[in-house]
């Protein structure tokens, strides 16, 4: 289906004040620095403060994405919130932050595709573009995961962090025009990653709270493996999608450093073709890619690749996955 052309107007993320390293988690769990930098790659991750939400760290993203993009919040005809922990589950977080950054004119709505999330929303608002419905649309991937992080838990608890990233989608476009996306989803993987309380199955009562059932759970060997093979594939699906383009970036979503190093061996690309920040934020699901595209665009990591294919590329839980790729 032809349409329009569209792409990225304006780009904005947000991350909390506080710090938690992973010498602070040594005193929380049996851990230690050491381990879990070997394991994950991570140094440090940032924790929103008491009374702090997941739609606050999105009206700060958004508001940064508004003013990049030079475009009044009236202009936007959609606002779309990727996230796994959404400020309640009703209503949708999306419809305050839209109310909040004064975007009157637009239709809003929340999506949960695990860490896949804002990838799956960057497809949604393709899908709208592309025919014509809408010209502006803001999407926002967003999460508290310190709000369900076992901290009992080491081998959970070290990977997790918040923050919130936005773009705004445009017809009318400065950079990264959208040329192909995909989703996909195997429910035969639903038990790899999963919060046990708290939604219609299992409502959450005093006797589950007491014992941390809505905490997350993740099976870590089983998720290295299908996200290393997976990041292979959905790159180099990009690049059979778009022949003629130069492969000049990888931004992945930010789940482990060794994942990350070995889909990056297998595919033969030099470090400089990948951009990680997991060393400073940890896995932040739905935030974790448009928090790095936004600040591997503000670092200048982008910079000479004008012309180039860039792949965003994204797998969680559900087990779901998916890609964009874009001219940069």
């Amino acid at each position: 289906m032809t349409g329009p052309a569209f792409g990225l107007r304006g780009t904005g993320s947000c991350v909390p004040d506080r710090v938690l390293d992973n010498h602070e988690l040594e005193r929380l769990v049996d851990t230690s620095d050491e381990w879990i930098v070997q394991r994950t790659g991570i140094r440090e991750r940032r924790i929103v403060a008491e009374g702090q939400s997941t739609s606050d760290l999105c009206l700060v993203a958004a508001r940064r994405a508004l003013q990049d993009a030079r475009l009044e919040p009236q202009a936007v005809d959609l606002v779309i919130v990727g996230t796994v922990t959404p400020d309640m589950h009703v209503p949708a977080t999306s419809c305050l932050v839209a109310h909040e950054l004064g975007c009157t004119r637009a239709a809003a709505f929340d999506f949960q595709a695990g860490c896949t999330g804002f990838v799956y929303g960057m497809h949604i608002a393709a899908s709208f573009l592309r025919a014509g419905t809408y010209t502006n649309v803001l999407v926002i991937g967003a999460e508290c995961l310190s709000r369900i992080t076992n901290y009992r838990d080491r081998s959970s608890c070290i990977l997790f962090g918040d923050a919130a990233g936005a773009v705004v989608l445009s017809t009318d476009f400065r950079f990264g025009e959208v040329l192909t996306s995909s989703i996909g989803a195997d429910g035969s993987g639903y038990g790899v990653m999963y919060q046990a309380a708290g939604g219609a199955r299992t409502p959450l009562t005093a006797e589950l709270l007491a014992q941390e059932a809505h905490r997350l759970v993740i099976r870590g060997r089983e998720v290295y493996k299908f996200a290393t093979n997976k990041m292979v594939d959905l790159v180099r699906a990009e690049q059979a999608a778009n022949p003629d383009l130069v492969l000049g970036a990888v931004i992945p979503h930010q789940m482990n450093q060794r994942i990350i190093e070995a889909a990056r061996e297998r595919l033969e690309l030099p470090e400089d073709r990948i951009y990680v920040n997991i060393q400073r934020y940890g896995n932040t699901s739905s935030a974790s890619i448009p928090l790095a595209l936004d600040e591997a665009r503000r670092t200048g990591f982008l910079a000479g690749r004008e012309g180039q294919l860039v792949v965003l590329c994204a797998f969680g839980a559900g087990l779901t996955w998916g890609s964009v790729g874009l001219r940069w």
